[in-house]
């Protein structure tokens, strides 16, 4: 029987993040990887974003399960909110279910889901029409595992994360035999990782990324301060190793790499090379010198930029940056992160840091590098080729390797979110297409902040904002009391008194002639006093900051009661 096959990117391409893949085979909808990712600068505010649901929710009794490749946020970090509007089985390796179990702890509505499933590459799941299997990659988290949907067309392989590293401990190991057996099977689309293909530089091996920690830490005589993502295990026990053959002593910080590192413990993936490695408290930590202590720096959801940035401005209450601590970074930053990462080394220079990073001297990047592409691609040898994961010149960039290798134009394509891609063993066209949005998560909010609401905050940010108070009395038609001005961010009152008065004769101005002349409506009123003090303030001050007129009415009829309530009781003493 032939299949139906579509494949649907909701996140994960044209971004740096946010993976998430809906195949979709005979009515059966497959999920690869539910992740998140960190906002960028222009998100003001925004803790997180995650991928727009809404197509799954029109299609809620079609998802037959999440399938989930490794325990990084950028795969499992949504987890949690899907469940939330989804009751799917979720499967995965014993590292990424366990992760993703911490994701939804705490959850009051999660408590009672249990429906996880652990896999291995030994696994096969057979859902009628469908098979899934599963085959080991190197990453920089054990347990991280490449899916295989086969079907009567061909196999659909998904990555998620991966590079090809010849020295990777047993863990840690890609099986390439099972990537030659799926590529004699037949593959029909192949679904890659393109988070490094830009890079030409050749990744280095994990056992060198091993020796430049070790080396860095004992030529150091003073503290270190490691700032790594929270889930990436494997340099966590790069670290362990390192400063257990310096004499140092390791200290964690914040609630979430605690718990990461505990759990990686018990699964026996993450060691201590000495059992009073660990220190226990701050005060432990004080005591100790400077020289025997390496601090491991995550921040808040793993994410260690901002709070470095913390730590330099002397804003933590427990640990901050002191004079010649070497701030010691071990993750790759993405792209957009760059202006990011550069003020935060200024600013730890500021505090009388040092900084360097691994990224600097070598690619240390846990993504494919454009060779280790190739080789996949020569070992599978997909009918298809759909780069994802990674920003749209990063997907340019995977599909130009893919040509030099002989692939044409008609099979590759480069996905946005959204579009339905139909294929089988003839041709690959799109067949249709959803509107998804970003859904960005503020505090509790979950995608109640728009972009209306961003623009908001952005001009808040450089402009501010402009408060004017008017009393009026509509029966009399005037103004019962003068404006009142309140200025934040814009300008400073006291010195700028006749701008002021300037402004609050043109809101005079502008509430006298809307009582007079025109029939009365409270938002023409309001959109009057916002049209002509923008003009006035952007003629003055070439900035336009939000405006907000709060018209406030004499209330008349209150009077009235007050008097009549007084009447009242004057009447009542005299009948008693």
């Amino acid at each position: 029987m032939k299949s139906e096959i579509k494949i649907m990117p909701i996140g994960g391409v044209r971004e740096n993040g946010k993976d998430m893949y809906a195949v979709d085979i005979n009515g059966g909808i497959y999920i690869l990887d539910c992740g998140l990712r960190y906002p960028e600068n222009e998100l003001l505010g925004i803790d997180v974003v995650i991928p727009d649901f809404s197509y799954l929710e029109k299609n809620k009794d079609r998802i037959v399960g999440v399938f989930l490749t490794h325990g990084h946020a950028d795969s499992i970090g949504a987890i949690s909110y899907f469940l939330s509007e989804f009751d799917v089985p979720v499967f995965g390796s014993e590292m990424t279910i366990e992760l993703a179990k911490l994701n939804v702890a705490d959850s009051e509505q999660l408590k009672s889901f249990d429906d996880f499933h652990v896999v291995s590459d030994h696994s096969e799941i057979d859902f009628e029409d469908v098979n899934v299997t599963f085959f080991k990659t190197t990453h920089s988290i054990p347990g991280s595992l490449g899916i295989a949907i086969h079907t009567s067309e061909g196999v659909i392989v998904y990555t998620g994360d991966f590079k090809f590293d010849q020295t990777a401990a047993p863990m840690y190991q890609t099986n390439y035999s099972a990537l030659t057996q799926l590529g004699d099977e037949g593959v029909l689309a192949l679904l890659s990782d393109s988070g490094n293909a830009e890079n030409p530089k050749p990744s280095a091996s994990e056992k060198q990324i091993g020796e430049y920690i070790y080396d860095t830490f004992n030529y150091q005589d003073s503290r270190i301060i490691v700032a790594s993502v929270a889930s990436n295990i494997l340099r966590m026990q790069q670290v362990f190793n390192a400063a257990a053959m310096c004499g140092r002593r390791v200290y964690l910080t914040g609630h979430d790499l605690e718990r990461i590192v505990k759990t990686a413990m018990r699964l026996k993936t993450l060691t201590l090379p000495e059992p009073d490695l660990l220190i226990n408290s701050i005060d432990e930590l004080n005591k100790l010198a400077p020289d025997k202590v390496v601090i491991i720096q995550t921040g808040k959801m793993g994410e260690p930029i901002k709070a470095l940035q913390r730590m330099a401005n002397k804003e933590q209450s427990d640990i901050n940056i002191e004079p010649r601590d070497l701030v010691f970074i071990t993750t790759t930053p993405s792209t957009a992160m760059e202006t990011t990462v550069a003020k935060t080394r200024d600013m730890v220079y500021r505090a009388d840091g040092e900084v360097k990073m691994i990224s600097d001297e070598m690619n240390s990047s846990g993504d494919a590098s454009q060779s280790d592409l190739q080789l996949l691609m020569n070992l599978l040898h997909p009918k298809y080729l759909i780069p994802v994961q990674g920003e749209y010149r990063l997907l340019e960039a995977h599909a130009q390797l893919a040509k030099q290798i002989g692939y044409t134009d008609k099979q590759i394509f480069i996905p946005n979110k959204g579009d339905v891609i139909s294929l089988n063993k003839d041709e690959m066209w799109i067949s249709g297409g959803e509107d998804l949005a970003d859904t960005m998560i503020d505090g509790i909010g979950i995608g109640d902040i728009g972009n209306i609401v961003l623009r908001d905050r952005k001009v808040l940010s450089e402009d501010g904002i402009f408060v004017a108070v008017v009393t009026i009395d509509r029966k009399k038609k005037k103004i019962v009391s003068q404006p009142k001005l309140t200025s934040r961010g814009f300008v400073y009152v006291k010195a700028n008194k006749d701008l002021m008065k300037e402004a609050a004769g043109i809101i005079e101005k502008t509430v006298t002639n809307n009582l007079e002349h025109k029939e009365f409506d409270w938002s023409n009123l309001k959109q009057d006093v916002r049209d002509d003090l923008s003009d006035y303030l952007y003629k003055q001050t070439k900035r336009r900051p939000v405006i907000l007129p709060v018209i406030m009415e004499v209330n008349q009829h209150h009077k009235r009661s007050k008097k009549k309530q007084k009447h009242n009781e004057k009447k009542s003493e005299l009948t008693k």
